[in-house]
């Protein structure tokens, strides 16, 4: 996705309150940003508490700072800078983390980001959003220069199947209709899910949704007639259950009177060996691969 990213922003750069902040990551992938954004793309260094802190004092100056890093590094390490400077603040700094869940794969839990908008969302006034596919960045980037408050953007790889007419972006998108239950996804791990569900008879296939934007505060009435209909709603993360999309979906859910009559989830279960591999091996390892998914739904 970064490169559908730094194209996005590229086109934000004529904007003289844009400034973006890097720690020292993006090498051989956001050079077109710097080229276009000059003084105004900023490498602060392996130093991301410090990073975070200024870009909280350009905001307060009435600009619009984008801090980018690797997801751990960019939420994890500077964590409380983002409390007390930015969020207590309600500044409208935007967060950028690259390889979003296992996306850095074999580097380890330290690079490994499956807590991260769990834990940003119980700060004041955050919002996050999860792209799926590189189609997703612009129309989000258009909604980041807008908003008034902190996000958090987190960045994977697309996994879009190939000649799939992927509706016009929306924070939840109804993919593919089936006969069997209602799941909704989070982020790009909908791809391979998506390309699997297509190859299945619609008599068995699930409802497939994806949704884009956290908190969610509230529900399509079409999503609402789904989980209904097939009386199973699953979510489906590379995240950690708690403080995860499905806690937030179930809190809603009671809190609108509208539980479904089964409510299950998967989502991202550490390292149960022990060991480090790719995404995929961690995504098979924790059950979100489309063949665990399918046995989880009795398919």
């Amino acid at each position: 996705m970064r490169k559908a990213f730094c194209e996005s922003l590229v086109n934000k750069s004529s904007n003289n309150e844009f400034v973006f902040l890097t720690g020292d990551l993006g090498f051989m992938a956001l050079e077109p940003l710097r080229t276009a954004m000059q003084d105004r793309f900023i490498n602060a260094g392996v130093s991301e508490q410090n990073m975070v802190s200024v870009a909280a004092g350009l905001a307060k100056s009435n600009l619009r700072p984008w801090a980018y890093s690797i997801a751990p590094f960019i939420y994890a390490r500077p964590f409380e800078q983002i409390r007390n400077d930015v969020c207590l603040h309600s500044l409208p700094v935007i967060l950028v983390g690259n390889g979003g869940g296992y996306g850095y794969g074999v580097m380890g839990a330290t690079h490994h980001s499956l807590e991260d908008y769990g834990a940003l969302l119980t700060l004041p006034g955050m919002r996050t959003f999860i792209p799926a596919f590189d189609e997703d960045i612009k129309p989000m980037v258009d909604i980041l220069f807008k908003v008034n408050n902190p996000c958090y953007l987190r960045l994977g790889v697309t996994e879009l199947p190939k000649d799939y007419q992927l509706p016009e972006y929306n924070s939840w998108r109804k993919l593919i209709e089936g006969d069997g239950a209602t799941l909704i996804v989070v982020g790009p791990l909908v791809g391979g899910i998506l390309q699997h569900l297509l190859n299945l008879d619609k008599s068995i296939r699930p409802n497939l949704w994806l949704l884009s934007e956290l908190a969610p505060t509230k529900f399509p009435e079409e999503f609402i007639y789904d989980i209904n209909r097939t009386e199973h709603l699953c979510v489906i993360e590379e995240h950690g259950s708690h403080g995860g999309a499905g806690q937030m979906i179930a809190h809603l859910l009671l809190k609108e009177g509208k539980p479904p009559k089964r409510f299950t989830t998967k989502t991202a279960l550490g390292y149960p060996s022990g060991k480090y591999g790719s995404q995929k091996y961690h995504r098979v390892e924790s059950g979100l691969d489309p063949i665990s998914i399918c046995k989880h739904l009795g398919i």
